[in-house]
């Protein structure tokens, strides 16, 4: 669904110029969970940011079925760190999940059916009158979930989507997101600076190397679904894919950076 090729993005020119990202090649396949990590600064901002068309590529290309990203597509939906932010504490939820439903549909009963199962997948049917402010942080982020929901994506990108919330509220999202993977099958590509979520949440983690990045490797994650907090992260090979991924993070190999791509047995 979803493929970059050789993609380079350069911040400035001459000797101001960043290197930001060197050379990044990385596939999603329809229905697939596929998470990001890498050090601090590695870059996997700007990443998303190419994906999603809010920058562009210095070179190499970013393609969403079969159609160059030149801007935002319309395929596409983003979730991000900061829900305090993303949603308008004047509007009800309900009109925070609607939003960017009006430039989708004309019809007000179709918005408001796309809205009211929305916030149903994530357990806030009965709020939908309430104003953010009114709500959690967590359920604040649910609210910002249900909107990329809503807009019926084919891709939905998570940017650190949990980073701003308790470990408790951490869990239960975590939880709830593979809970809508399974019932909508919509593609996920998940960017966090948490191990133990990629490799929980995902079926393949991507690692980045320190800037200017390349792509360390790529583990598949053989972990059995469905996937539980306690059972799963209990498993030895939970252990061992948590071990091997922070090993990829602080010791990468010198020929994962020479060749940018490795994928493990």
């Amino acid at each position: 669904m979803l493929s970059v090729t050789h993609l380079k993005k350069t911040y400035g020119t001459g000797d101001a110029a960043v290197e930001a990202i060197r050379d990044l090649t990385v596939t999603v396949e329809e229905g697939e969970f596929v998470c990001i990590v890498g050090p601090s600064g590695a870059g996997k901002t700007t990443l998303l940011k190419c994906l999603c068309g809010l920058l562009s590529p210095s070179s190499g290309t970013v393609v969403l079925d079969g159609e160059t990203v030149t801007g935002p597509p319309k395929a596409m939906a983003s979730v991000f760190q900061d829900y305090s932010r993303s949603l308008m504490p004047w509007f009800s939820v309900a009109r925070n999940v609607d939003l960017p439903l009006r430039n989708k549909y004309r019809s007000a009963s179709v918005r408001e059916e796309k809205v009211s199962g929305a916030l149903a997948a994530v357990g806030l049917e009965s709020f939908g009158s309430r104003y953010p402010w009114e709500l959690s942080g967590g359920m604040q982020q649910r609210v910002a979930i249900a909107r990329g929901l809503a807009y019926e994506p084919e891709i939905l990108l998570l940017d650190e989507p949990f980073a701003s919330v308790d470990a408790q509220t951490r869990a239960d999202l975590e939880d709830l997101i593979l809970q809508v993977r399974d019932t909508t099958g919509v593609t996920m590509l998940l960017v966090t600076h948490d191990i133990d979520e990629a490799v929980y949440l995902a079926d393949r983690v991507v690692v980045m190397s320190a800037r200017p990045s390349v792509v360390v490797e790529t583990v598949e994650i053989d972990l059995p679904r469905p996937r539980d907090q306690v059972g799963t992260k209990s498993l030895a090979r939970f252990a061992e894919l948590r071990a091997h991924v922070l090993g990829l993070i602080r010791h990468p190999t010198g020929d994962d950076l020479a060749t940018g791509v490795r994928t493990n047995a």
